[in-house]
C-alpha cells in the first residue's frame, strides 16, 4: 500500500469506531429533550470529565496551540496560564449553577438568565450572542479536519471533501444521541490524543535535536526573540498577555456548552472534583507545544502555522503512525464540534424560538426543531470554512470575546441580589457593542490590551452603575 493509502486507513479507522461509538450511546434510551441535552443529569465523575475534557480540548488545542508556538511564539504560553486558571473559576460557580439548575430543571444556560432576570429578550439576546460567537469555533474545527485529512493523506484528498464527510458524520451522531454520544466518544479520543500527544511531544524534539532541552537551546540560539514578549509578532506584548489570560479564563465556562455540561452532573461536589482533576490534563499540551517549537527549526517557511504539527509529523515518522495522529486529531474536531451544534440547536430552538414566536410548543417540538437546526448549523459552518480563512487561535479568541460578555450577568446574578435585569442587558450590550466596534476596525488589541477584555470591563462598570440606579429584582429563592 502506498503511504497514503496507509495513512487514510488508519485514519479511516479510528473515525469510523468513534461514530460507531456516538451511535450506539444512545441505544435503548428515549431521545427526549431531557436526555438529549443534559443526559438525564445523571453523569458521574468519569463521565463529567471525559465530557468536558471533549469539550475543552479541540482542533484548537491540537494544531491551533502548535501553530502559534509556530508562528508566535512567546506569546502562545498564554494557553497554559488560562486553562488553569479557568478551573479555579469553576470550582467555585459551577456547583451553584448546578445547584439552581436542578432546582428549576434548567437545561441551557439562558435558562439560567430567564429564571434569574425573568426577560424572554435578555435571555434570546444571551442565545443570539451565543450562537453568532459558536460560529466561529465550529468553523475552526472543521477547517481543523480539513487540515489533518489533507496533509495526512499526503495531499490525496482536498480539504473540501474532508470537511464535507466531517459533517455529515457528526451531524448524524448527535441527531440519534445527543450529549451522550459526545461523551462516550470523548473515551476513545481522550486517550488517542494523550497518547499522541506525549509521543510526538516526546519523540520529534529526540528524531531532530537529541531531546526537548537541546531543542530549546537551538532555537534561543537561532532566533531568541521567538520564546520571550512579544514573541514573533509586533504587538502581542505582556499587557496583551495579561489581559487575554484574564479574558479566557472568566469566558472558559460562559461557553453555551460548558456552562450547560454543567447540569449534565450527578452533583455539586462532582464538579468540585473535575475542577481538581481537569488541570492535570493541560499537561498534554506543552508536549503540543514542544511540536510547534521544534518544527520552527526544522520545517521553516510554512505558509501557516497551523500546518507545522502535521508537517513535521509527516516528516519525522511513518505513514500508519502519521494515521494514528490524523485519526486522533480528527476527533479532536468532531467531537468538540458535535457538542456546540447540539447546544447553539437547542439554545434556538428552546430560548429563542419558543418563547418568542411560538410559546405554546411542546418539549417534543422544541427537541424536533433542535434537530433540524444542528443539519443547518452543520451547513452554515461547513460554508464558512470552505470560504472564509483565518488562524485557528484567531477564531477561538474571536468567540472567546463575544460569550466573556455573558460573565457579569452570571455571577453577579449568583452573588449579588442587588444586580438588575436593566444593568445586565445594558451592559452586556454595551460589551457586545465594543467588541464588535474594535475587531471590525481592527483594533484588536488596543493600546495592547485585548478587545474582548476592555468591552468585559465597560459591561462590569455599566451593569453595577445601571443595577444602582434601577429597582432591585426579586431574586427567586
Amino acid at each position: 500500500m502506498s503511504p497514503s493509502a496507509v495513512s487514510l486507513t488508519t485514519i479511516f479507522v479510528i473515525v469510523a469506531i468513534g461514530v460507531a461509538i456516538g451511535f450506539l450511546a444512545g441505544v435503548h434510551r428515549k431521545m427526549d429533550l431531557e436526555q438529549w441535552t443534559v443526559g438525564g443529569r445523571g453523569f458521574g465523575a468519569v463521565l463529567m470529565f471525559l465530557l468536558m475534557a471533549g469539550e475543552v480540548y479541540t482542533t484548537f488545542a491540537f494544531l491551533g496551540a502548535s501553530g502559534w508556538a509556530y508562528s508566535r511564539g512567546g506569546p502562545t504560553l498564554y494557553i497554559m496560564a488560562y486553562l488553569t486558571l479557568a478551573y479555579v473559576v469553576s470550582f467555585f460557580i459551577l456547583p451553584q449553577i448546578w445547584e439552581v439548575g436542578r432546582k428549576y430543571g434548567m437545561q441551557t444556560q439562558s435558562d439560567f438568565f430567564t429564571m434569574r432576570y425573568g426577560n424572554k429578550y435578555l435571555a434570546g439576546f444571551v442565545c443570539v450572542i451565543g450562537i453568532a460567537s459558536f460560529i466561529p469555533y465550529l468553523q475552526l474545527q472543521i477547517t481543523g479536519v480539513g487540515i489533518i485529512v489533507s496533509i495526512a493523506s499526503f495531499d490525496g484528498i482536498g480539504r473540501t471533501p474532508a470537511m464535507a464527510i466531517s459533517v455529515v458524520l457528526l451531524v448524524a451522531f448527535v441527531f440519534a444521541s445527543g450529549v451522550r454520544a459526545v461523551a462516550w466518544v470523548s473515551v476513545l479520543k481522550d486517550v488517542l490524543m494523550v497518547l499522541a500527544a506525549v509521543s510526538i511531544g516526546i519523540g520529534i524534539p529526540y528524531i531532530h535535536f537529541g531531546g526537548i532541552g537541546p531543542m530549546f537551546a537551538a532555537l534561543a540560539h537561532s532566533r531568541p526573540a521567538h520564546l520571550t514578549m512579544p514573541g514573533a509578532t509586533a504587538n502581542l506584548g505582556h499587557t496583551w498577555y495579561i489581559s487575554t489570560v484574564l479574558l479566557t479564563s472568566l469566558g472558559f465556562y460562559m461557553w453555551p456548552h460548558a456552562f450547560g455540561a454543567a447540569f449534565t452532573a450527578k452533583s455539586g461536589d462532582t464538579l468540585r472534583r473535575n475542577a481538581v482533576v481537569m488541570p492535570l490534563y493541560t499537561i498534554t499540551l506543552a508536549f503540543i507545544l514542544f511540536v510547534g517549537f521544534t518544527a520552527v527549526l526544522v520545517v521553516p517557511g510554512l505558509p501557516n502555522g497551523d500546518l507545522s504539527l502535521l508537517t513535521i509529523v509527516r516528516k519525522s515518522f511513518p505513514p500508519w503512525f502519521l494515521g494514528v495522529i490524523g485519526g486522533a486529531g480528527a476527533l479532536t474536531a468532531m467531537v468538540p464540534a458535535s457538542i456546540f451544534i447540539l447546544t447553539a440547536a437547542t439554545l434556538f430552538a428552546k430560548n429563542l424560538y419558543r418563547p418568542i414566536f411560538a410559546p405554546a410548543m411542546t418539549d417534543d417540538q422544541v427537541a424536533k426543531l433542535a434537530r433540524v437546526m444542528v443539519v443547518v448549523l452543520g451547513v452554515i459552518s461547513l460554508v464558512l470554512a470552505i470560504y472564509k480563512s483565518a488562524t485557528l487561535v484567531g477564531l477561538l479568541l474571536t468567540g472567546y470575546a463575544g460569550v466573556t460578555q455573558f460573565f457579569p450577568g452570571v455571577v453577579l446574578g449568583l452573588y449579588w441580589s442587588r444586580v438588575t435585569m436593566r444593568g445586565v442587558f445594558t451592559g452586556m450590550i454595551a460589551g457586545v457593542a465594543t467588541v464588535i466596534f474594535l475587531m471590525l476596525s481592527h483594533r484588536d488589541p488596543l493600546f495592547g490590551w485585548s478587545a474582548g477584555f476592555l468591552a468585559l470591563c465597560l459591561n462590569f462598570l455599566i451593569t453595577a452603575l445601571v443595577s444602582w440606579l434601577t429597582p432591585a429584582i426579586v431574586v427567586p429563592e
